[in-house]
């Protein structure tokens, strides 16, 4: 989280004022983050940098009262790799009083935001998480990464909005509960899984991988739309045709073309395997597609790696 000029809330008695002043001004330089004014609730408008964290921004906040949570960018956008902002996203920037987005590198335009926006709070929920692969920002895909990023949310609005910050650890904490319960059930499903080495189209999904004790021992495509050369597609499918591979993952969001070809010529299974990147913006919809993704992915791996 970055910190960023905000005003702190005042007493009455002025020795207690003060003494409240220091310890409030104490508070928010540990955390990083500046509360907004209020003699009470107040809206507050929050906006998200893409799909998954509008997912969890929603289920921290969603439901209290005032308070707005928006996407920045569509919700077929997927990963922002890359990503340009338009003169509308500059606007919405401006309008907003909180930005949720999850760092690690995969928002590069954070800094010119803070700069169109100077008075914008700023959470980046996976500030300060280990990173795999030389800093792999999809720290999401994993659903540890999502409680702690959810957890982060949670955190950080309850900085900013101290008002509502019961409501948001409540909402985070059952959050977290339901996404406990999915992790025990896939681990349930998928620790007694003997084929276990996997291909994926896209970087998207070592912190899964680990969770699980899944092998990615090759990666098909590195970025949306970047179809491998000849020479590495003839390599790719050596490394099929030699590690014994049960499934190719490709993603809903890309194209299956090269997965398609290798599939001709190793006979290997495709598969779609979803980072839960894009969804349905409807916020019911949205709440609970976080949770309908993977157990969906869930169901793929099973029945793509099981005896």
């Amino acid at each position: 989280m970055r910190e960023l000029p905000g005003k702190s809330v005042m007493g009455h008695h002025p020795m207690r004022r003060e003494a409240r002043c220091r310890s409030v001004t104490l508070l928010l330089a540990f955390l990083g983050v500046a509360p907004l004014a209020s003699a009470g609730p107040r809206s507050l408008r929050i906006l998200t940098s893409f799909y998954p964290m509008y997912v969890m921004t929603l289920n921290v906040a969603g439901n209290a009262p005032g308070v707005s949570v928006e996407c920045l960018t569509k919700p077929s956008t997927g990963c922002l790799h890359d990503y340009q902002l338009s003169p509308g996203d500059l606007v919405a920037l401006t309008r907003a009083d909180v930005f949720v987005a999850n760092g690690a590198g995969m928002e590069t335009f954070i800094d010119k935001a803070v700069r169109q926006a100077p008075g914008l709070n700023v959470i980046e929920a996976g500030a300060g998480m280990a990173l795999a692969d030389g800093g792999n920002p999809h720290l999401w895909v994993s659903i540890s990464g999502a409680i702690d990023e959810t957890t982060a949310i949670a955190r950080g609005l309850a900085a900013v909005d101290p008002d509502r910050a019961k409501v948001y650890e409540e909402n985070a904490a059952d959050y977290v509960a339901t996404l406990a319960r999915l992790r025990a059930r896939m681990h349930a499903a998928l620790d007694g899984l003997q084929h276990r080495q996997i291909i994926t189209f896209h970087e998207a999904f070592p912190y899964f991988a680990r969770e699980f004790g899944l092998d990615i021992v090759g990666v098909i495509e590195r970025e949306p739309g970047s179809e491998p050369g000849a020479r590495e597609l003839a390599r790719t499918i050596d490394l099929v045709r030699l590690s014994g591979v049960r499934a190719i993952f490709a993603e809903p969001q890309y194209p299956a073309k090269s997965a398609g070809i290798i599939r001709r010529e190793t006979g290997v299974a495709v598969a779609l395997l979803d980072p839960a990147a894009t969804g349905d913006l409807e916020p019911a919809k949205a709440r609970r597609s976080y949770c309908e993704t993977m157990e969906r992915n869930l169901a793929v791996l099973v029945q793509a790696l099981a005896d």
